[in-house]
């Protein structure tokens, strides 16, 4: 007897070919993302290239109760691609088109696999650039479900912020269309949110409509260092009560610099807190910035300035940041990273991260402490060796208390990165049992079978 997994993928080849396989090696590569989640194998992988062709994949895996899990870059870091049920991985990394550009609208609607590095070099030349800058190679499709942010949320938002509208498969097959390419909009519910951050399990977005902004006159980057951990935070809230307009404000504590300065090659920096800025806007106006910043961080026992303003020195400098992640990991070859996300109001960040980091100390684990600090978000990567079950469940006993504190401080377990399955117990002692009890009736109404990216978000 042919069974509902059977009837499904010969149904699929007939519009999809080749592009739908059990290859094992393809379905490896997509049973897991960048996290410490155990891989589960999906049953095949679809690699998709338009929104008929994801809506024909659902309906069929709607008819039959087959699950389907998104799939862009693969580089969540919460289990959100993991198919923890089987069913198809659909990827939509070939889904690379950059559908519609206004350039004096400045906006423009792109497929859900197109990456933000992708997207700013077709930009470049038009003085033009989308800004929300996580620090891997990530699809915006990837971007949108997760609700991700990055290095430039303090100025730019977060990706929330700059989506105008979605083209989206609901779980039955249903194509919609959200929000427009208006600024603002008055009308209806706001499904256009509803969807972003929903992490698959609502729908599965493929096409996107982006606000985009224009490349600043004048950028200019820098780096300095601090005595205390306390010093370099009190900055942070210094230079934000200041309303000094910095884009992007990033802390490494001295762990994560030592990291970086071994990984990254960079010369001349201590083992230390280390801040790292980036000023746009006009030629006066950066140089004003950079001074006052530069005051207000000598007064908190800043030292070691380092300015980079052409492309090339600030280039090497982010690239050390972005790298932080591989960096950390070098310092322990062989062990993994438990990654956390914890956000706190500005006015608890000191109290949050030095806490953190005598919360790490005492654990007994390597940690580096690495954030986006300049809206209260900051990440512990805790290093633990793989295989290992007890230092496994120690480092989640260290991932429980720094979410704690961060929800005793009127804070998040996740300010970026999502709930996908590793902060999946925290989302009801952060939100409550009431509000999760409406999240779990929009997903039941939307998808009542359950199909669209199942074990994510809810405990059962």
């Amino acid at each position: 007897m042919t069974t509902p997994l059977e009837t499904v993928l010969a149904a699929a080849r007939e519009f999809l070919g080749d592009r739908l396989t059990t290859n094992l090696s393809l379905r490896e590569q997509h049973s897991h993302g960048e996290d410490p989640i155990p891989p589960v194998l999906p049953d095949a992988v679809a690699f998709v290239l338009t929104t008929e062709e994801v809506s024909r994949l659902i309906m069929l895996c709607h008819t039959h109760s087959i699950p389907v899990v998104p799939f862009g870059a693969g580089t969540s870091l919460e289990g959100h691609v993991t198919p923890v049920r089987g069913g198809i991985s659909i990827d939509l990394s070939r889904m690379t088109g950059i559908v519609e550009l206004n350039v004096e609208d400045m906006d423009c609607r792109i497929e859900a696999g197109v990456t933000r590095q992708q997207l700013n070099a077709h930009l470049r030349d038009m003085g033009l650039f989308f800004p929300v800058d996580p620090g891997s190679v990530c699809t915006i499709g990837g971007m949108v479900a997760t609700r991700a942010s990055g290095t430039n949320a303090v100025r730019y938002g977060t990706i929330r912020d700059n989506v105008l509208g979605l083209t989206v498969v609901l779980p039955d097959g249903r194509v919609i269309k959200t929000g427009g390419r208006v600024r603002k909009s008055s009308t209806g519910y706001d499904l256009t949110r509803l969807m972003i951050g929903s992490e698959g399990t609502l729908g599965i977005v493929t096409e996107i409509q982006l606000r985009l902004h224009g490349i600043p006159e004048a950028i200019s980057s820098a780096i300095c260092q601090f005595e205390s951990l306390q010093g370099a935070v009190e900055t942070v809230i210094g230079i934000l009560h200041a309303g000094i307009p910095v884009a992007r404000m990033e802390l490494l504590d001295e762990v994560q610099i030592a990291a970086c300065v071994a990984y990254s090659k960079l010369e001349g920096l201590e083992e230390a807190p280390t801040l790292f800025f980036e000023f746009h806007g006009t030629e006066a106006g950066v140089a004003e910035q950079a001074t006052l910043a530069e005051t207000l961080a000598v007064d908190h026992g800043a030292h070691g300035f380092r300015w980079a303003v052409t492309a090339e020195e600030r280039g090497k400098l982010w690239q050390a940041r972005h790298d932080a992640y591989w960096a950390a990991l070098a310092l322990k070859p062989g062990f993994r990273s438990l990654t956390t996300d914890a956000i706190v109001p500005i006015s608890k960040l000191a109290e949050a991260v030095v806490g953190v980091k005598e919360d790490c100390v005492a654990s007994g684990f390597t940690c580096t402490i690495v954030g986006h600090v300049g809206d209260g978000n900051f990440h512990t990567l805790i290093l633990y060796p793989p295989g290992d079950a007890a230092a496994m469940e120690q480092a989640m006993e260290l991932d429980r208390k720094i979410v704690g504190r961060a929800l005793s401080l009127e804070g998040s377990c996740s300010g970026e990165h999502g709930i996908g399955i590793g902060k999946r117990e925290f989302l009801e002692q952060e939100a409550g049992i009431e509000a999760l009890a409406v999240m779990r009736s929009i997903k039941v109404a939307l998808d009542p079978k359950g199909i669209m990216n199942p074990g994510k978000l809810f405990l059962n």
